[in-house]
């Protein structure tokens, strides 16, 4: 591993994606109700054992806006079970869906799962992420005006209008300055970033004028405390809600830093480890979880921030988890006047970035099933459940690709009288007489035969009348499941029933050993019925009515 592979770049690199995450990892530690503090812990933790272990050596990772999300619903979910409302009675069931989520992201790397990221369909990823933005721009709104953001997107849609006779003038202007100068400071220069800039420069305000707005308050400065106590005392009817906020904590963060490990292999012409990032991910999200930080994934900002500033290697994501270290140490009493308004700019403009204008703009060009699967996860992740979300959105596009393959594998599915199809490939007219020809029809299946294939495979066989033999061809027929090959049993039983002989040929060896093992053959269909090629079955029935 050489992780000590150093250039000036990695330096550089390291301390800009450092500037760039501490203004985020404050927002997402106070969004997520449990502090500022625990922010900044996830960052360092995250960010230096990721880069240690993980498989993308550019990547800068803490806490990011969809797992800020997730855990903030994690942590209100506990809160609402609590008997005294303290965050502290439930503390040791919250850092233990955090670290179930390391865990389980280790196990995803070791059972090499990361490469199964790339089948998740991009209306689920484009609904999901957009859905992800709206929520955090919803639950920013309350703090943009100097209020406490309710817990659900439910709530804040309800009491958005009341609470705007409650405005604190001096917040949202503070909020509306922040967006401004995070938009407007790049066209002056990028060699600072923004998002730092306006979290100095309306903090350095806010202090000079000396309103009375809500602010950040104390943050802990030095090491955090182990949380071992706590996971050792966990109540036994938080074990279901644990393990629940864990797998999506997990899932959620594996496609983040996934997606952003391939947005690093773009712009590096690298190649990520994608089963390494997770153990990465994993080991940080673990350690972090231990000492109270928040769980995190590669974060897509921080990462490009990082190479453009000439970060190659993993020492730049170390040191951008040491210039955290740093402010921890020595910067955390000044941290604590930060407004929270200032924060709710922030993440106001990260919520605005993560959606997906791309998939909006050609909502009315893609299929009409994509766009529905995209506006449905879109929704049910922004007003319901982000894991109820993805897996909507998974059953919905399995079942709109078994519908289109079975269309197609229908389209490509003929029926052909013997005597048509002689004379379309020109094979002689002597080897099997009129009469028998005549009854011979051609059944050629092309592609799989599933599922979604076997409605329309009965009908058709059930057209077919009048004949003495079905030659089903089977060249182009890879694979068969159990509900195509259940309805292939039914339709030769239905042709059987009439009288009509089935032969197969071109048999591959899946189809074959599956039918085999239901008895189908030679139960239904004898071995001397199936032949390796379709000439082998016009011999062999020509030697049948000539003798």
């Amino acid at each position: 591993m050489k992780i000590f592979k150093f250039t000036k770049g990695d330096f550089f690199g390291g301390l800009t994606a450092g500037i760039v995450a501490l203004p985020l990892a404050l927002a997402f530690g106070v969004q997520s109700g449990l502090g500022a503090a625990a922010g900044l812990y996830g960052a360092i933790f995250l960010g230096f054992f990721a880069a240690i272990f993980g498989g993308t050596p550019s990547q800068i990772s803490g806490p990011t806006g969809p797992m800020t999300v997730v855990s903030a619903a994690t942590i209100a979910l506990f809160l609402s079970t609590s008997t005294d409302g303290s965050i502290e009675s439930v503390m040791g069931a919250i850092i233990a869906s955090f670290v179930l989520a390391g865990l389980l992201q280790i196990l995803m790397g070791v059972f090499k799962i990361g490469s199964l990221i790339k089948f998740i369909p991009y209306p689920v990823i484009s609904g999901f992420m957009s859905g992800i933005g709206v929520i955090i721009i919803l639950l920013q709104l309350f703090p943009a005006i100097g209020l406490a953001s309710p817990k659900t997107t439910i709530d804040v849609v309800q009491e958005i209008v009341p609470a705007l006779g409650n405005i604190n003038s001096w917040a949202i202007l503070y909020a509306g300055l922040t967006i401004l100068i995070i938009y407007l400071f790049p066209k002056i220069t990028k060699a600072v970033p923004s998002t730092l800039v306006a979290l100095l420069a309306i903090t350095g305000l806010s202090i000079i004028l000396d309103k009375s707005v809500p602010i950040i308050g104390d943050i802990p400065q030095g090491l955090p405390p182990i949380h071992i106590e706590g996971l050792l005392s966990i109540k036994p009817g938080f074990y279901t809600m644990i393990l629940e906020a864990g797998v999506t904590l997990a899932a959620l963060g594996a496609i983040d830093s996934l997606l952003t490990s391939v947005v690093a292999d773009n712009v590096t012409k690298t190649k990520h480890n994608s089963n390494k990032e997770l153990i990465g991910q994993g080991i940080g999200n673990t350690i972090a979880g231990i000492f109270g930080g928040l769980p995190g994934a590669g974060a897509t900002m921080r990462t490009l921030v990082n190479i453009r500033s000439g970060g190659r290697n993993r020492i730049s994501g170390v040191i951008h988890a040491l210039v955290l270290v740093i402010v921890l140490f020595g910067a955390g009493k000044y941290a604590a006047l930060i407004p929270k308004s200032v924060l709710a700019g922030i993440l106001i403009t990260v919520g605005i970035g993560i959606l997906d204008y791309k998939g909006f703009k050609h909502i009315n060009k893609v299929p009409r099933a994509d766009a529905v699967i995209m506006i449905i996860v879109l929704l049910v992740t922004v007003f319901l459940d982000l894991l109820v979300a993805v897996a909507l959105g998974m059953v919905l596009a399995a079942f709109m690709f078994m519908k289109k393959m079975s269309e197609i594998a229908e389209e490509k599915t003929t029926v052909t009288d013997l005597v048509d199809l002689r004379l379309e490939e020109g094979w002689s007219d002597e080897l099997i007489p009129d009469n028998i020809e005549k009854n011979i029809v051609v059944k050629h299946l092309d592609g799989p035969l599933f599922f979604g294939f076997a409605s329309g495979f009965t009908e058709r066989v059930a057209k077919v009348k009048d004949i003495k033999y079905v030659i089903i061809r089977m060249e182009k027929v890879p694979f068969i499941d159990q509900t195509g090959l259940y309805a292939l049993e039914d339709a030769i039983l239905s042709l059987e029933q009439r009288d009509i002989e089935v032969l197969f040929t071109g048999l591959q060896t899946q189809p074959k050993v599956r039918m085999e093992r239901i008895n189908l053959i030679p139960g239904l269909v004898e071995k001397e019925n199936i032949f390796k090629t379709f000439s082998d079955c016009i011999e062999w029935l020509s030697k049948k009515h000539l003798t």
